[in-house]
């Protein structure tokens, strides 16, 4: 079966993933959306920053239509991973200001091309690529951002999901939570 409305399915989950991992900061303070809970510093203001740079670069520059303002992680000697945490100069507000910019010029550039439009990837060391490639690499790139920032925000508070109809988390108390956790522990310790 050949899906016949690829661009605007794949568009259509990139919207849904964007959604989801945007609404993680929701109902948290400063500190927590800064927060790096892992050795690696994964923190949720640093996820979505990161995302709006690679959304800016991703449907700006490889289809030869630019993000119009300076990124600063994809200049030449960037300190490394400046993309993956806000700085005490950038506001939540600014990231979040940063993130919707992206997706508006991704959107634009999703609406304007063919599926099947030419790009180029610089970073990729240059392979012809088109739109459709970028759509699907974007939302797994996405996708996996969102997923790390279900971790970090069940760390947090605890919260998971989308906590809404279909989003296949069990409704469950916190004893009932503790229970399955100790019933998983108990067999990996059985593989000890």
């Amino acid at each position: 079966m050949i899906d016949l409305d690829a661009k605007a399915n794949l568009h259509r989950y990139l919207r849904e993933g964007r959604e989801s991992l945007l609404g993680k900061l929701d109902g948290l303070s400063e500190y927590d959306v800064r927060r790096p809970l892992v050795p690696t510093g994964t923190n949720l203001l640093g996820l979505v920053k990161h995302v709006a740079v690679v959304t800016a670069a991703y449907f700006g520059e490889v289809f030869g239509r630019p993000f119009p303002e300076p990124l600063l992680s994809l200049a030449e000697g960037a300190e490394p991973n400046v993309d993956m945490w806000a700085g005490a100069d950038e506001s939540r507000d600014d990231i979040i200001a940063l993130w919707r910019r992206a997706w508006a010029h991704a959107d634009a550039t999703i609406e304007a091309l063919p599926i099947d439009a030419p790009g180029s990837v610089r970073w990729w060391g240059d392979p012809a690529v088109t739109l459709h490639h970028v759509l699907v690499h974007m939302l797994a790139e996405l996708n996996r951002h969102a997923g790390h920032a279900d971790l970090v925000r069940e760390l947090i508070d605890g919260q998971v999901g989308w906590r809404r109809p279909g989003d296949n988390v069990h409704e469950a108390d916190e004893a009932w939570w503790a229970a399955y956790r100790d019933r998983l522990e108990a067999t990996a310790r059985s593989f000890a």
